[in-house]
């Protein structure tokens, strides 16, 4: 079972080491009575959810490259 009730770390906005420490105990607490397939299943849809977002990203920076420059 994925403890999807675990709120998500506070980050700061340098994303020092002490984030990279909260999101790995996050992502621990989270999975700890999750059965290994949960667990692949999960990591798909996160990277999934990731892979998106990366996406979206580079079609804003494509469409800002295409405006005309002053």
């Amino acid at each position: 079972m994925i403890h999807y009730d675990i709120p998500e770390p506070g980050l700061s906005p340098n994303f020092t080491i002490d984030d990279i420490h909260k999101v790995r105990r996050g992502n621990c607490e989270r999975l700890k009575d999750a059965t290994v397939e949960e667990q692949i299943a999960d990591i798909h849809r996160r990277a999934a959810h990731g892979w998106e977002y990366l996406e979206k990203l580079r079609r804003e920076r494509e469409a800002a490259s295409a405006l005309p420059s002053d």
